[in-house]
């Protein structure tokens, strides 16, 4: 699909003011404790806090953060996971929290997820056959005397010997592994698939083969992506278009290129400037100054504006919203204001 129609057609998913909290009452001995004046309060973390995102069919999003922003919450909120705190996210034009019956069933089939760790995620007592073939049978996709087959199709499709399937995953590089995972979500025919950290644990030659397999099976399976990684490069690589999360927020969107060569948010800026890059020459290495802030107590107003160098008095109190400062080009900043 060529990105003219992809603009023109229903997004494949879309989220609206998708928020996710994670809440932690005050246990019996804290309310104990509370009795002796120790003031302990119900903690709540802000993983992810009102995302607006459309996804076209056929697209690769790259999610792209620090270690703490919320982009593998979202991912889980996306694929079904975990429910949003509130919000909601749509699978081809329909709100997924009022589905049921054979449209619930469209779309747990329909958005799968491929996780970081390929050993953490593959059961280490269950032979690859079993695997990748147990969902596609327990749901009816084929029967239980065509696994074998189906098995074989798709460990050829990711690239590895059929002749394989009665090994456990421990018997498998970590390549491997991360095949089988990619096979496990392609067997239950899926339109998106969501990639938290999908080559992350992987070698940087590995890392090239699975990033070209997953093209590959883009154009072949015409998929949809929703890329997550802390790695830029790689999400330069994939990527049609590319969200900048901060602290459960999305501060930029824009086409990759766009992204790479005109970046608007100072967080954007930053990151970019910390890549390593083949051009001769000194460079000053300058870290964002300061820590990501606790997702327990966000700041006030613009959540970057502790770290960021071109703070206002205005981004200490407002916080900024994601409006489209160019053609495509999306950007959660009060410089934007400025003429």
């Amino acid at each position: 699909m060529s990105a003219a129609q992809r603009d023109a057609a229903t997004p494949i998913l879309s989220l609206r003011d998708v928020e996710l909290r994670f809440v932690q009452p005050v246990d019996l001995a804290g309310r104990i404790a509370n009795l002796l004046g120790a003031g302990l309060k119900t903690q709540v973390v802000h993983a992810v806090a009102g995302v607006d995102l459309d996804v076209q069919p056929g697209e690769v999003i790259g999610i792209v953060g620090e270690s703490g922003c919320g982009k593998s919450t979202l991912g889980r909120v996306v694929s079904g996971i975990l429910p949003p705190s509130s919000g909601d996210v749509h699978y081809q034009g329909k709100a997924v929290r009022t589905m049921t019956g054979p449209e619930r069933r469209a779309y747990e089939l329909g958005v799968q997820m491929i996780f970081q760790d390929p050993y953490a995620s593959l059961n280490p007592r269950m032979r690859v056959r079993e695997i990748i073939g147990e969902a596609p049978v327990a749901h009816g996709l084929i029967s239980a005397r065509d696994k074998p087959d189906y098995v074989v199709g798709l460990m050829r499709q990711v690239g590895l010997d059929p002749s394989f399937m009665q090994r456990y995953p421990h018997q498998f590089s970590g390549g491997q592994r991360q095949r089988i995972g990619i096979a496990r979500a392609l067997a239950l025919k899926p339109s998106v698939i969501v990639c938290d950290e999908a080559v992350a644990a992987l070698d940087v030659s590995i890392q090239a083969q699975v990033l070209n397999l997953f093209e590959q099976l883009r154009d072949d399976l015409d998929l949809t992506y929703l890329f997550i990684s802390h790695n830029l490069s790689v999400v330069s690589h994939i990527s049609d278009r590319v969200a900048i999360m901060y602290l459960g927020r999305v501060v930029e969107l824009a086409p990759t290129d766009t992204v790479f060569q005109r970046a608007n948010h100072p967080y954007t800026q930053a990151l970019l400037k910390e890549l390593p890059t083949l051009t001769p020459g000194r460079r000053t290495y300058q870290p964002i100054k300061g820590e990501l802030p606790s997702p327990l107590d966000p700041p006030s107003g613009c959540a970057f504006h502790p770290r960021c160098p071109h703070a206002m008095a205005r981004c200490k109190e407002e916080r900024p919203l994601l409006r489209e400062i160019a053609p495509g080009q999306f950007s959660a900043c009060h410089l934007n204001d400025i003429p």
